[in-house]
């Protein structure tokens, strides 16, 4: 297949100050969960993304100094020549692809923790923490502005070295840079605060002592945020942001702009769309001669030549898509747009950093396991037998497992029970907000249709003995979970309703089955993501009352980690959902429901007609077990994804990805996966695609 003509725009090489990116395809820096401790595991990630047709690939934040240090949440740093022999592994894998690495150049101030290093993190006043530890900032003098620059300028020099070709200044998101810029937290009395021009100096000398140090070898980028608020109407207040725009505009090589608002820029799905950042860069380009770069979680082609024709950016910057679909500047380039996985917003990936452990992502399971487990995301190995394999369930593990054993060429059956395919997918792609879900079973269903060794068998409930009638020689169970009408008390599961009461407590499943509620309804979540919050939107928008009842202290406490907590809560309070913290359910008569305080024990009572449980679910695996009993067995049997072991979207896919590649591939159920060791180089990891793929 040949690209379309209309996408030839995002193929042009732009320059870059003494460099130049061979495409307008720019991955921004973006956390990983990986950091300067998993060296090998980052860059077989990013040497992916330069095979798949990425222009730029840079890093996350990187560290100049260890008195700025993050950890538990991990993250680059260029404190000393081995730091440089490290970031050599991603550099070298990036260029033998063509491609350009940038680094982000970091330093923390009152968002530093320095759990780690353990020492006094730097900005300009004795701050308390910004993230919520119990400790402040020494407070800078000329000294300290002057070691800092000079730390800067080494690290960039350490950069150069490294290999990189784009060196960042990094003068937002409320980092240290960033706050000298702020006029409510900038009150020096010196040279670097008061004025616009003494509030923008420490950036200017940034710029120009990088320039100084790397320009000759090294494009210089600055991330910088294009608004300071946000206004009554939706739209941005540039205020003095576009003075000091202006002040800068011609001096770095390249802007990097991002906006106030971190939960517009890494909005989840159900509240921000593609594009979303366009209103806040209207002024930008008519500003600066050097080229731009922003985000909007582009996954559409047409979006991101309107971007560029438009004159809104230069680059398409992504995080989040070059995670789910590291080859879709290639779909692109070869016309191959139905073969690109979009990243549907959910912020699985970003979660990986808030939790210390590195990226995964629901659209593409191969994410994070490049290194060690080996797997690419566009390169499988071909069948191992001629073995003919069974599915039972068409939800995410099953379109994974059927779509994964097509591609390595099995003749595949997929058995779905009901008439649609997608289960969860298809269920919850209905609830409010949740609508870019379905492009996880799209985009299986798609690739699957194409497949003439893959057969799908709609609305078949399958037996045992209908399983043993099929005569295949492996079968995979991948028939999911569904909602309990109990609570969990930490020991054991409970009722809390009987009799008449108990025909009034609804589950997320009866709720997207279309039986809701009438009247004044309580919600109870313990799982902590985003059902619970979504059935109350959903009951609030046809008119019921809802009362949400948790034992945290905050609403969708696990939505934190997603960035879509703060969103949730206050969507909630928008319509009128009363919300009850820190209390447990213990008690519903159908009339009222007792409520147990988590701190003091005290009870108090809520009215309440009916009672919707988001509290754990229970796997559906009776023809698992149904097959088990039969004994010896003429095929192997093996659950996967939900039915095993309830988990997240993301969790289901990456367990029917994983049965795919590991059948008839002898795994050592002991050591199923490497540690990233300095011993272990990436030197044989080409090797190990090559072969794969042959």
């Amino acid at each position: 297949m040949t690209r379309d003509p209309r996408y030839d725009i995002l193929f042009e090489p732009v320059r870059i100050g003494p460099v130049t990116a061979p495409n307008r395809f720019y991955q921004v820096p973006h956390c990983t969960g990986m950091g300067w401790q998993f060296p090998r595991t980052l860059a077989a990630m990013r040497k992916v993304k330069a095979e798949g047709g990425w222009g730029v690939i840079c890093t996350e934040y990187c560290s100049i100094h260890p008195s700025s240090d993050d950890m538990a949440h991990p993250y680059a740093s260029l404190w000393d020549d081995s730091d440089v022999r490290a970031h050599r592994l991603m550099t070298d894998a990036v260029h033998e692809h063509g491609a350009l690495a940038g680094v982000e150049l970091w330093y923390g101030g009152a968002r530093s923790g320095n759990l780690f290093s353990r020492m006094p993190a730097l900005d300009m006043e004795s701050y308390p923490n910004l993230v919520g530890h119990p400790v402040q900032t020494r407070a800078m003098d000329r000294t300290d502005i002057a070691d800092l620059r000079r730390w800067h300028r080494k690290a960039a020099i350490r950069a150069r070295d490294a290999g990189f070709d784009v060196v960042y200044v990094y003068a937002t998101h409320g980092y240290l840079v960033s706050n000298f810029l702020n006029p409510r937290m900038n009150r020096r009395g010196d040279e670097y605060g008061g004025t616009l021009e003494n509030r923008v100096r420490l950036v200017r000398e940034l710029i120009e002592e990088t320039k100084d140090a790397v320009g000759d070898r090294c494009a210089v980028a600055v991330r910088f945020a294009a608004d300071e608020e946000i206004g009554e109407d939706g739209h941005p207040i540039t205020g003095e942001r576009r003075d000091m725009f202006e002040m800068l505009a011609d001096l770095p090589d390249l802007w990097d702009i991002n906006i106030a608002d971190y939960s517009v820029e890494m909005g989840v799905s159900r509240f921000i769309k593609e594009a979303s950042l366009e209103p806040y860069m209207n002024w930008v380009k008519s500003v600066t001669r050097k080229p731009v770069v922003t985000v909007g979680r582009f996954t559409s082609p047409d979006t991101m030549v309107g971007q560029v024709r438009r004159g809104v950016t230069d680059f398409i910057g992504a995080a989040r898509p070059s995670i789910a679909d590291p080859y879709l500047p290639a779909k692109i380039r070869d016309g191959r747009l139905e073969a690109i996985r979009e990243c549907i917003g959910c912020n699985i990936c970003y979660a990986g950093d808030t939790l210390g452990v590195p990226i995964r992502c629901t659209q593409n399971p191969t994410m994070g396991e490049e290194w060690r487990r080996g797997w690419h995301p566009e390169i499988i190995a071909k069948k191992g037998s001629e073995a003919r394999v069974l599915v039972v369930g068409g939800g995410p593990a099953g379109l994974e497992a059927a779509r994964a054993l097509g591609e390595r060429g099995y003749d595949v059956m997929l058995a779905e029970a009901g008439r649609d395919l997608g289960g969860r997918v298809t269920r919850e792609a209905a609830l409010p907000g949740m609508s870019e879900y379905i492009r996880v079973r799209d985009y299986r269903v798609t690739q699957i249709l194409q497949m003439p060794n893959v057969e799908v068998f709609r609305e078949s409930p399958l037996s045992a003995a209908d399983v043993l009638e099929v005569g295949a020689d492996h079968v995979a169970i991948a028939t999911g979970a569904r909602w309990r009408r109990d609570r969990f008390d930490g020991e054991a599961f409970r009722d809390v309703a009987t009799g008449e009461a108990a025909a009034r407590v609804f589950t997320p499943d009866d709720i997207m089955d279309g039986r809701l509620p009438e009247g004044p309804t309580l919600i109870f979540d313990t799982d902590g993501y985003y059902m619970g919050s979504v059935i109350a939107e959903k009951l609030r928008s046809a008119g019921v009352p809802v009362t949400f009842v948790t034992e945290g202290d905050s609403v969708s406490p696990w939505s934190g980690h997603t960035t879509e907590r703060w969103r949730v809560r206050s969507r909630l309070m928008e319509m009128g959902v009363r919300i009850e913290l820190a209390q447990t359910l213990s008690a519903f008569d159908g009339r009222e429901a007792i409520l147990d305080c988590g701190y003091s024990g005290a009870q108090k009572a809520v009215a309440a007609a009916n009672v919707v449980l988001v509290t754990a679910r229970a796997p559906q695996g009776s023809l698992y077990q149904d097959l088990r009993a039969l004994g010896e067995l003429s095929f192997t049997l093996t659950r996967i994804g939900d039915c095993e072991a309830p988990s997240i979207i993301a969790g289901a896919v990456h367990a029917g990805h994983l049965y795919a590649r590991q059948l008839d591939s002898p795994v050592d159920v002991d050591v199923p996966l490497r540690h990233d060791r300095v011993d272990v180089g990436l030197d044989d990891l080409a090797a190990r695609w090559a072969r794969a793929a042959e």
